[in-house]
């Protein structure tokens, strides 16, 4: 069978097991990619069986050679073991050769994030006023980008003081309070922006019905820019702020972990930040 159809097969497959639109873009870039190298490399279509372990090895060194970072070649790495475990589950394998490969070490980084009165100043500095919404939602929710633009008028349920994500990250849902000081903005924005807006999606211009990821981040960018500031910040980077300064203030790692929607607590725990006055306060304890 060739390996451009077991890609079609495998596509389907989590198309119907109800895998995210993120996770569906994601792996079927990755996937291509790695079909497009092979096919360069033998000039010719491959069959899937005749995929040996060199080319998955050439392939993930070739990526190195890109300057790929090292968690985007991970996640490559990943998703071939997710397909070659589709192919072993369906009798087209004898075994999951993706495997076999050595796992690749994630250099790991200390997260960049903001304070509150950071996050206050850029909120304050940003002109264009839907935007400043979304960075608050952002801030004040923890969502991913991609939750926060997805959402739709419905999902968020003002009667209740919650946030409903649908179809997160791993096709996973989740609930998330709404902060008390993110309520009067939200219920401001739906009372004098978003009535006069046709469509389904909660965060809508009236030209397009919807907003875009990249747009949102050019906004961010350029108002940084504005500021002065030599960090790098995005709407992820907001994520990130949102879960150091709940940290920072003493909430339960658990309870970010649910918030964040993470399925495993030691990724929460990457927004665990220290710094030498919190290390002096900690050993004085004692």
């Amino acid at each position: 069978m060739l390996l451009r159809d077991i890609l079609k097969e495998f596509i389907y497959y989590l198309k119907i097991t109800n895998k995210s639109n993120e996770t569906i873009k994601s792996y079927t870039s990755d996937l291509m990619c790695f079909e497009n190298f092979l096919e360069e490399k033998y000039n010719c279509a491959i069959y899937f069986n005749e995929i040996t372990l060199i080319d998955i090895e050439d392939y993930l060194y070739n990526l190195k050679e890109k300057n790929l970072k090292t968690a985007s070649r991970s996640r490559n790495l990943y998703t071939l073991r997710s397909l070659w475990n589709y192919a072993y589950k369906n009798k087209l394998c004898e075994y999951n050769l993706a495997m076999a490969v050595e796992p690749i070490k994630i250099q790991r980084k200390e997260r960049v994030f903001l304070s509150l009165e950071e996050v206050t100043t850029l909120i304050t500095s940003i002109d264009h006023p839907l935007i400043g919404v979304v960075v608050q939602t952002l801030f004040y929710t923890g969502m991913r980008i991609s939750e926060c633009l997805n959402l739709q008028s419905k999902d968020v349920d003002f009667d209740n003081g919650v946030i409903h994500i649908i179809n997160g990250k791993g096709g996973k849902n989740r609930n998330i309070p709404i902060n008390k000081n993110l309520l009067p903005i939200l219920k401001n924005y739906i009372k004098n922006y978003r009535s006069d807006i046709n469509g389904n999606y909660f965060f809508a211009t009236e030209k397009s019905g919807r907003l875009s990821a990249p747009y949102v981040n050019r906004v961010i960018s350029d108002t940084v820019k504005k500021l002065g500031w030599e960090k790098h910040v995005s709407a992820h980077i907001l994520r990130h702020s949102f879960a150091s300064n709940l940290i920072k203030n003493g909430v339960n790692l658990v309870y970010v972990q649910k918030l964040l929607g993470h399925s495993n607590l030691k990724v929460t725990s990457i927004y665990t930040h220290a710094d030498m006055e919190d290390l002096n306060e900690s050993i004085n304890v004692l």
